[in-house]
């Protein structure tokens, strides 16, 4: 496969975020200054992130297919693997994963813990996952990405200072994600 077929698709998370936060834009530069395709675009309805917004916007907007790599922070992260259930993509980056609506609202709203995970389905529909967390995160316990670390037998990078990766704090750059996508991509 070549680099021309790849898309990566980057994805905020909810509450109001844009592909202009934190690490996007450097993440963005950094992937397209080495000749990839990178997609960062707004998804609707940033505050709730729905499933029943982002899921067809990611298919039927954004074009996500067997080519893509689908890098989602918080909320972003979800989608992506939801998205992973129902359609094969290339791989996948996790950022401030989790499994459960961990008792919040908005997340309940969101539409993605309505029914049961299929690991093995997210497994199999994509050639790799790399999954980022970190022992801080002041909305993530640890014990939410470690569960899907379990389940997907991602590539797994655990931190104790990173908090939220950029939601909690203002985090300019990722060169952590950026050299982990790097040696993904080695192998096309």
């Amino acid at each position: 496969m070549n680099k021309e077929k790849i898309k990566i698709i980057l994805m905020h998370g909810n509450h109001d975020s844009t592909p202009n936060d934190n690490w996007f834009p450097y993440l963005k530069d950094a992937l397209e200054n080495i000749g990839y395709n990178v997609v960062s675009r707004q998804f609707p309805d940033a505050k709730l992130a729905r499933a029943s917004y982002w899921l067809p916007f990611l298919k039927n907007e954004l074009k996500a297919d067997e080519y893509s790599i689908l890098i989602g922070h918080s909320s972003g992260a979800i989608a992506a693997m939801r998205f992973a259930e129902e359609s094969k993509i290339l791989g996948s980056v996790l950022v401030g994963s989790y499994y459960t609506d961990l008792g919040d609202e908005i997340e309940k709203q969101s539409g993605y813990f309505e029914k049961p995970w299929n690991w093995d389905t997210i497994k199999n529909n994509q050639q790799w996952i790399v999954q980022f967390s970190s022992i801080d995160d002041p909305w993530i316990p640890i014990d939410e990405p470690r569960f899907v670390k379990n389940k997907l037998n991602s590539q797994y990078y655990e931190y104790e200072t990173q908090g939220h990766f950029g939601g909690d704090y203002y985090k300019p750059t990722f060169p952590e994600l950026f050299e982990a996508i790097k040696n993904r991509l080695t192998i096309y």
